[in-house]
């Protein structure tokens, strides 16, 4: 089957399926859930929508330990009610993908209990069992990896006298992809889901599933993720997902996103350049999302504009007339975007600045849920509070090294549990999660941010969302116009202009709460473009420029089939 580029037009809403909307009321978020909420879904002008995994699985990650690919969790509903929200979604002109997780799966998988039963079994080597080594009569992991999750990349089994590997969680065993077996098990899986009719996948941490022959030990030792270029982006997983494109995804006109931690845009393009060695359609990049971290999230630092900026041009720059990028600023592993890069005493205005800030770049946006309407961190009393493995892991890190006020203020401000508080649908009790006891707390400040109170006020965050997605649609300068960035080296303002025939869209961003001159960059004049977006009324505009207010935002379309408004220069001054 010919396969069409029809991903490059679309915009994708991601749904973490427990904390969505409980359709049941027992407090987790469902299927029946999502099928009260697929019209507003489709309310919003999304084209798709992304499950984070729904599949069967213990949840010591919430999902990404899975315990069988071709089914539903008892929580969410059945395959029957699956396919229901399927065929109406489709129904409504929305397409859906599935998170294909296949780096590893849970230790509660049929094939991770049958490959420790023996090593002669014909499941071992479905997984990467090693001897240990010994020294001085010490046993001793195969290597030095580390985990992202739970310190030492190495489980001793006392029964095999073997250690498995689990570059995530002990409960999260690493596939052995290169075992001929497995790999047609994926193909299974993918056929499996895309002959249901879903659209494609989002493919978790899928350059981690080639490893480098021998394991080799890692120097200088990290504390986390120590061995990582061994396991990351190795040839071995170009080779693979070849396969699975060769052997089933260019049978299907669908659609697939790689997700690759520390991955490099001159990387990416291995994976996504449009030719014919291309294995993915997309690449999510984590760079931009280290702007006020190092390397992890829980690791802080003060948020620098220079550094996001570098990061959104290089991957727009680089991967420009080569491959299509996937857009972003928040997902189920990261913080709300409003805490950390905006503001949350300006929340509708660092909100509204933020969304046109990624969205207007090129790509295909992914909206995560409750983005749309600003929702922002929670702010837990205690660390016992935290039920996420990773955050544990953080908290074990640091114990012993801070004092338990500055940990929990450091937890607080860095776990992906804040993107994971149930969606905020009213002001009325457990912000209409729920009927039930929510499975997580409800951030107490659902009372002012909510879908309800932003549904029917025109000048809502949750509305220029809406407005934002049918801009790109109807715009082809907003999809395929060319990138170029101005003034790089400021510290306040993120500037880019996209250009297409002859249209020109300029994106004004300033990331500050003091006020600041903004300059039109050289050769554009201001009064000659149609203020399309803005996030505050009385846009004067004076001496080619103005004076920008805090979090402000401004969008410039420059058309020259555009009729001159004549009143358009008062409006501006008034």
């Amino acid at each position: 089957m010919a396969k069409t580029q029809w991903y490059k037009e679309m915009t994708v809403y991601q749904i973490w399926i427990r904390s969505f909307c409980d359709g049941n009321g027992d407090g987790i978020g469902d299927l029946f859930g999502v099928l009260k909420k697929l019209d507003y879904i489709k309310s919003l002008g999304v084209d798709a929508i992304w499950f984070s995994p729904i599949y069967p699985s213990p949840n010591a990650d919430f999902g990404y330990d899975i315990s069988d690919y071709m089914s539903i969790h008892r929580d969410y509903g059945t395959l029957d009610t699956f396919r229901e929200v399927l065929d109406r979604a489709h129904g409504m002109g929305m397409r859906v993908f599935m998170d294909l997780v296949v780096n590893h799966t849970s230790d509660e998988h049929p094939w991770f209990k049958e490959s420790r039963r023996a090593h002669n079994n014909p499941y071992h080597d479905y997984y990467i069992w090693r001897h240990g080594r010994v020294s001085r009569g010490r046993r001793y992991p195969p290597n030095n990896w580390t985990s992202m999750f739970e310190g030492g990349a190495w489980e001793y089994d006392e029964f095999l006298d073997e250690y498995y590997l689990h570059l995530f969680a002990k409960k999260q065993p690493d596939l052995n992809m290169a075992n001929p077996k497995v790999r047609e098990e994926v193909k299974r899986i993918m056929r499996f889901w895309l002959d249901m009719g879903v659209d494609g996948f989002r493919e978790d941490v899928i350059t981690y599933i080639g490893k480098a022959p021998g394991l080799p030990d890692a120097h200088p030792k990290l504390p986390i993720a120590n061995g990582h270029r061994y396991y990351s982006n190795q040839p071995e997983a170009h080779k693979y997902l070849k396969e699975f494109k060769h052997d089933v995804l260019d049978h299907y006109d669908c659609f697939t996103v790689g997700e690759s931690p520390l991955t490099t845009a001159d990387i990416a393009l291995s994976y996504v350049a449009e030719g014919p060695d291309q294995v993915l359609d997309e690449m999510i990049a984590f760079s931009h999302m280290e702007a006020d971290c190092f390397m992890t999230d829980m690791i802080q630092t003060k948020f620098d504009l220079r550094k996001m900026k570098r990061a959104f041009s290089d991957w727009q720059e680089k991967l420009q007339g080569k491959a299509w990028n996937a857009l972003y600023i928040e997902n189920h592993d990261h913080p709300r975007i409003i805490s950390r890069y905006g503001s949350e005493a300006y929340r509708v205005e660092s909100g509204k600045m933020l969304a046109a800030m990624y969205m207007l770049q090129r790509g295909t946006p992914f909206i995560y849920q409750g983005q749309e309407i600003g929702m922002t961190n929670i702010r837990m009393k205690s660390l016992d509070q935290f039920q996420d493995v990773m955050t544990h892991n953080s908290i074990r890190m640091l114990q012993g090294l801070l004092p338990q006020t500055t940990i929990l203020k450091m937890v607080n401000k860095g776990n992906r549990e804040n993107s994971r508080t149930p969606v905020q649908w009213n002001a009325e009790k457990n912000a209409g999660f729920t009927e039930g006891e929510p499975w997580f707390p409800v951030n107490e400040n659902y009372r002012e941010v909510n879908v309800a109170a932003q549904e029917n006020d025109p000048d809502s965050l949750l509305n220029f969302y809406r407005r934002l997605i049918a801009f790109r649609k109807a715009n082809k300068v907003a999809l395929y116009g060319d990138y170029i960035e101005h003034d790089k080296k400021s510290k306040d303002f993120y500037v880019y202009e996209r250009n297409y025939l002859d249209k020109k869209l300029l994106v004004i961003c300033f990331f500050s709460k003091e006020q600041k001159r903004f300059d039109a960059p050289v050769g554009i004049s201001l009064e000659n473009g149609h203020l399309v977006f803005s996030n505050y009324e009385m846009n004067q505009v004076v001496s080619n420029g103005f004076t920008a207010r805090p979090y402000e935002l401004r969008v410039y379309l420059f058309d020259p089939e555009r009729p001159k408004d004549p009143y358009e220069g008062l409006r501006r001054q008034t």
